[in-house]
């Protein structure tokens, strides 16, 4: 499938609301995106009876495995990434270069393509206070990576205490919108 329209890589890894991810790829659409879905292999697992849907809702297949050796690259090249929900794993992953999934290895990739990058974390107060995790942070804003932690993005919760319900999706849309703009 071509398109005249920016394309969105949006990648999501295992936390609760990569749960209603099939809204968000609307929410894209709506605002002028053409959507890639990929997830980690772990979140991927958790959408398994969705991925004939989502699948069908972008027109392309939702990517979690890095593909064999000549096969085909069916899908279109990026102008952006958004990486929500992102998970502890996933952030220091992508800070450490560690690309055991395909999303982590594409977003790495995009780094260094020069592709707009926004990562927008989802995890609770006790994984941010590992220390791994605020080096993990400066590294990808240190690569030009948008990360959206704290006021205006994903603000940590207790342990427990999280509502998939106000993970501020409209927040990161705006955000690589903006992020793209400039």
């Amino acid at each position: 499938m071509s398109t005249t329209r920016p394309v969105l890589y949006l990648f999501g890894s295992a936390a609760p609301p990569v749960l209603s991810i099939a809204q968000v790829v609307r929410q894209a659409q709506f605002r002028g995106w053409e959507v890639v879905l990929g997830l980690t292999p772990t979140a991927a697992s958790w959408l398994q009876d969705e991925l004939p849907e989502l699948n069908r809702l972008t027109g392309y297949p939702v990517k979690s495995v890095y593909r064999r050796p000549g096969d085909p690259d069916v899908l279109p090249p990026a102008d952006a990434v958004l990486f929500a929900p992102a998970t502890m794993n996933s952030v220091n992953s992508l800070a450490l270069g560690i690309t055991t999934s395909w999303v982590i290895g594409f977003a790495a990739e995009a780094i260094g393509k020069g592709i707009p990058l926004t990562v927008m974390p989802c995890t609770n107060t006790a994984l941010t206070g590992h220390p791994q995790f605020p080096r993990s942070v400066a590294t990808l804003h240190e690569a030009g990576v948008r990360v959206l932690l704290g006021e205006g993005g994903f603000v940590p919760n207790a342990p427990g205490q999280g509502d998939p319900a106000t993970y501020p999706w409209e927040a990161a849309l705006g955000a690589i919108e903006e992020f793209v703009r400039r």
